[in-house]
């Protein structure tokens, strides 16, 4: 599978200001839970009932939410099928996208490129690594880096225990991890201080784009240091309670429906993010040079 999940040395080989831009993936990218798009019906089992039945668990043992559906998911496919890397990759590449998503990654990138400005995109979802790993998208490299809840394999490639389990409150750390270009989770440096000017992407040079309450950590964390929280919203539906109450409440700056294509409103919106960010990073530069060039004297 091609990646570009770079080393540090890669990533900062390119002089241009970088730009990140960070997906929630359930109901931002597509429409519905992954999960909810042929595994669970896999099983003989009703979604909501799967859902219920998940809930139920996590609130009776005092659980984790996300440790509670991936339990479900190992034990409920007992006799069914095994549950490996290669199904969930499998079920990941059938889940139905947005508008304009297929796409969106590399027409993007381009755009940044154009405007002098290095854009990135990860992935921070609460949802599961190996069916995101399984999208088209992701085989040809779309994301820097993909944080996502994960499964631990067996010898026989059997999912025996969660490896990772990322839930709306531990989202935050990624954005640190990117802000400082630390992007292995089990690197310790994430804790390290870095003056501002060496920080690899600033706060302000970050997008979070999300769809509801599980990503308000992440969108505060992001505008309370400059950046640009988008909230999305399905556009068939058409229903902007929770992008509404995101705005009230200042989690997020902007609004727009899901739909990725060329032209659409979040498509202008985040274009002219980059073209905000290619002209205050010139100015920062300057000031920066400026400002060492003072204090040598």
């Amino acid at each position: 599978m091609i990646t570009r999940e770079r080393t540090e040395e890669q990533q900062e080989n390119n002089s241009n200001p970088v730009l990140a831009i960070c997906y929630d993936f359930d109901k931002t990218l597509t429409p519905d839970d992954m999960q909810a798009q042929g595994y669970i019906q896999s099983l003989d089992i009703d979604v909501d009932a799967f859902w219920k039945e998940s809930n139920g668990l996590a609130k009776q043992h005092d659980m984790d939410n996300n440790l509670a559906y991936m339990y479900m998911m190992a034990t409920k496919s007992y006799g069914k099928q095994f549950l490996t890397k290669e199904l969930l990759s499998a079920y990941g590449a059938k889940v139905k996208l947005y508008d304009g998503v297929r796409t969106w990654f590399e027409r993007i990138r381009q755009y940044g490129a154009e405007k002098g400005v290095h854009i990135e995109h990860y992935i921070i979802s609460s949802g599961l690594k190996e069916m995101i790993e399984g999208t088209e998208m992701a085989k040809e490299g779309a994301f820097t880096k993909i944080y996502a809840s994960a499964f631990l394999f067996d010898d026989k490639g059997v999912a025996t225990w969660p490896a990772q389990a990322i839930n709306y409150t531990n989202k935050t750390q990624f954005l640190f991890r990117i802000q400082k270009g630390v992007l292995d989770i089990n690197d310790p440096r994430v804790n390290d201080y870095l003056k501002p000017e060496e920080q690899r992407v600033p706060f302000r040079n970050m997008i979070y784009i999300g769809d509801s309450d599980t990503d308000i950590p992440c969108m505060s964390l992001v505008n309370a240091n400059g950046g640009h929280s988008i909230g999305v919203y399905d556009p068939d539906e058409q229903n902007k309670d929770k992008v509404y109450k995101m705005m009230r409440h200042h989690r997020i700056r902007y609004y727009a429906p899901a739909d990725y294509s060329e032209s659409s409103h979040l498509d202008t919106i985040v274009k002219q993010i980059i073209d905000k960010t290619a002209a205050y990073e010139a100015l920062e530069r300057q000031y920066v040079k400026d400002k060492q060039e003072a204090e040598k004297n």
